[in-house]
């Protein structure tokens, strides 16, 4: 998934949650509606949510330099996780504490604004654009999606996704469209009903979703942030790349690592072909280096550390070491 891909889903999201979030203001000042005033918040937690994915995209692109060797491609994976956060303090605390707030205020007897208000019809108005907008922005989503999606379940791509962005905005979205039927609900029953408890269910269950969302996106990028191995795809290429090129005769042993969505680490042993020759051995590994990198364009920092086969009695000898990185390796 190229990282275009993503900024267009970006964008699209962030340009809808501008527009609905004014709006959705606007309907509250107008009818003081609990469930326009969470769904605005809503809004503008997913607008900063966008403003911290696109400045994560930004970062990553810097070039490595003696602080940072590997570059800044995990600076997608940390703007995905404050995202995280962002929806769990903004979005939810906030839709729950205003859910409690009105409750209160219908107890104490105060009238309610929606039903008192001229303007009782804006938030109806509103919502009704807000999907429309939304259903737009996830369709982008989904379409930029499908290509890297593939066969996957939806909830598979996900969790597997090694591109932060495009699951945020999915989940984004769909916790919008959610939560905006959930503002309908609120809205609309306390309207045909004049019971407004039911605007503080609407916002209740708005801040409810966006814990769920919230709480699902930490736990995928936290795996990232730790460090995710290369897809079971991406390593079956890798290995059958090396252990085709021309001098290698076996892989001893193979890691692979996440930089970053597009950025892979490699680092193997592998076994070569007896020679008293410095100069074979260096063409050897240069093949390799060749067919790993054709096989996945990904892998941008690469350690192979060559050792003489000793045939299928005598397995080539390790150093101690059966597990890179960590071990003496050569930097190719």
């Amino acid at each position: 998934m190229s990282s275009h891909q993503s900024n267009k889903a970006v964008i699209a999201a962030l340009s809808a949650n501008l527009f609905i979030a004014a709006t959705k203001f606007g309907a509250w000042a107008l009818t003081g509606a609990a469930s326009m005033l969470a769904e605005g918040v809503h809004s503008v937690a997913d607008s900063a949510n966008q403003i911290l994915l696109l400045r994560g995209g930004a970062t990553a692109k810097k070039q490595a330099t003696a602080e940072h060797p590997f570059g800044y491609g995990r600076a997608r994976y940390i703007s995905a996780f404050l995202v995280s956060i962002i929806l769990f303090s903004l979005g939810g605390l906030f839709a729950l504490y205003e859910a409690y707030h009105k409750v209160e205020e219908t107890l104490a007897g105060h009238a309610n604004e929606l039903l008192n208000s001229a303007w009782w019809w804006v938030p109806l108005v509103v919502l009704g654009l807000a999907v429309v907008a939304e259903g737009a922005s996830l369709r982008t989503a989904v379409a930029e999606s499908l290509p890297s999606k593939g066969r996957q379940s939806w909830s598979r791509f996900i969790k597997t996704s090694k591109s932060p962005e495009l699951p945020v905005v999915l989940l984004e979205d769909f916790a919008a469209l959610l939560g905006l039927l959930f503002a309908l609900i609120g809205v609309g029953m306390t309207l045909l009903t004049h019971n407004p408890y039911w605007d503080a269910v609407g916002t209740g269950l708005i801040g409810i979703l966006l814990l769920l969302v919230a709480i699902t996106l930490a736990i995928e990028t936290r795996s990232l942030l730790l460090g995710e191995a290369a897809s079971p795809a991406a390593v079956s290429n890798i290995t059958n790349a090396l252990a085709g090129a021309d001098g290698v005769t076996r892989v001893i042993h193979l890691k692979t690592l996440h930089l970053g969505p597009e950025e892979i680490l490699v680092a193997a042993k592998i076994a070569v072909e007896p020679t008293d020759s410095a100069a074979r051995v260096a063409t050897v590994i240069d093949n390799a280096e060749v067919a790993i990198r054709s096989a996945e364009p990904w892998v941008t920092a690469l350690y192979l550390e060559p050792d003489i086969d000793r045939g299928a009695g005598a397995p080539a000898t390790t150093d101690g070491d059966s597990g890179l990185p960590g071990g003496t390796t050569r930097l190719t």
